[in-house]
């Protein structure tokens, strides 16, 4: 993206004082924090998430056409999805609360074992909205949930934490249940909340691939996942403060979550990143009769149930495993503006035994005006290219992060490389420095 040229010289001049806090900061050359290993997550069945979702179809066909609160289709599809989780080994927990006149129901599952210290929480809206079955809005996020819990009993996980799971009632009324579950919920529990991911809206029709940003953690796990399958994402603006995420957030336990889109329409440069039609709605059936098992985007629903059960296994099985030995490169390396060629930063690695490990680490610290701009790549010593960061419309300056690289087919040993190219013109910046743990 293009800067102003007041713009442009604001951000030069902050580009001087930026480089000098990252050459100063302690942080820059900390010692490697420990690594976390995790059980293989389970790649969830697309067939499986969509009986979910032609269940909650046929729900709708025989009580009046919508799953809305206070409505027969709503309680149908809570005790569906009740018996499936009973059946599979949950302690399930039924809320009830009043809105509107009309009793709501709230489902809780906690899935036995993991410190009950700490929970890591998915959840999503069971309701429709009563012009419609509510099929994608949100039986797309609802059915994904349920059937990552489904794949954790299959799989008979052991995780470290405690694994909870919610269906909210009456989100469309204005986050009513959540904001009843959070309410009631005394303060030392929500304080064993460690993490709350929400899913809404999940396979829309003319679909994009947007990550919440509100906690670090969880947006990076996110971000990982969708890297590994070569899936660019954006921030997620559209549902901001409209979801069950913000029951939680405005009690301050940190949230994370993925969309695919609402009423707001596709731009032409996000149609040439993921497909689809630009000047259309994501979803054009937003909260109407349309939005039916007919008006699923298949890949988008299989790529965000895989990316649920993918957030489970990593923050919520993962154990602590001591990091391997660092190497870093701190030399400056100027990044040219586009059009530019990519530069290259190269750390010699070596003393170290076989093959890189699946959790390969790389710190990266780079000073720049426009992060958004940049791709950025791991190059292997035999010249495989690992993709850490797309480009995309993040407008912020500068990126310090850490990516998770699973590199277990490169030999260790030999001359790796960070590699950045500026794809848009008007920025500057420059590689700080940058480390790879092994």
């Amino acid at each position: 993206m293009s800067l102003s040229v007041s713009r442009r010289l604001a951000a030069s001049a902050a580009l001087a004082v930026a480089g000098l806090l990252a050459a100063t900061s302690p942080s820059a050359l900390a010692a490697p924090t420990a690594v976390v290993e995790a059980p293989t997550p389970p790649d969830i069945p697309l067939a499986n998430v969509k009986a979910h979702l032609n269940q909650f179809q046929t729900i709708a066909n025989n009580n009046g056409g919508n799953r809305a609160h206070g409505r027969t289709g709503y309680k149908a599809s809570i005790d569906y999805v009740k018996a499936k989780l009973d059946a599979a080994g949950f302690v399930t927990t039924l809320q009830t609360f009043t809105s509107s006149g009309a009793t709501g129901y709230n489902l809780i599952a906690d899935w036995p074992g993991g410190d009950p210290n700490s929970v890591l929480f998915a959840g999503a809206h069971l309701d429709s909205v009563s012009s419609g079955p509510g099929i994608n809005d949100n039986g797309s996020g609802s059915a994904g949930v349920l059937e990552a819990a489904l794949a954790v009993s299959r799989a008979q996980l052991q995780p470290t934490k405690h694994l909870r799971f919610g269906w909210w009632g009456a989100e469309e009324l204005g986050l009513v249940g959540s904001k009843y579950y959070v309410n009631n919920l005394p303060a030392a529990e929500r304080a064993k909340i460690s993490g709350y991911l929400n899913f809404d809206m999940i396979g829309s029709l003319n679909a994009g691939y947007f990550v919440y940003d509100d906690d670090p953690t969880i947006e990076q796990t996110f971000k990982n996942y969708f890297a590994g399958i070569n899936v660019p994402t954006e921030i997620e603006t559209e549902g901001d403060g409209r979801s069950d995420h913000a029951s939680f957030k405005n009690v301050g336990i940190p949230v994370g979550g993925l969309f695919t889109g609402a009423s707001r329409t596709k731009t032409a440069a996000q149609a040439q990143k993921w497909g689809g039609t630009s000047g259309q709605a994501f979803d054009r059936c937003y909260h109407s009769s349309c939005d039916t098992t007919a008006a699923i985007n298949d890949t988008a629903l299989d790529r965000n149930s895989d990316a649920i059960a993918y957030a489970l296994w990593n923050l919520g099985a993962s154990t602590p495993v001591p990091p391997g030995p660092s190497f870093e490169n701190t030399t400056d390396v100027n990044i040219p503006d586009s059009p530019g060629a990519a530069v290259t930063s190269p750390i010699t690695v070596s003393g170290v035994a076989g093959n890189a490990p699946a959790t390969t680490k790389v710190d990266v610290n780079i000073v720049h005006t426009y992060r958004g701009d940049l791709v950025i790549d791991l190059i292997a010593p035999d010249g495989t290219a690992y993709r850490l960061k797309n480009s995309s419309s993040d407008s912020a300056d500068n990126l310090v992060t850490q990516y998770t690289v699973n590199a277990s087919s490169e030999v260790a040993n030999g001359i790796w490389k960070l590699q950045v190219k500026d794809v848009a013109a008007q920025d500057v910046g420059y590689i700080n420095s940058w480390k790879i743990t092994l």
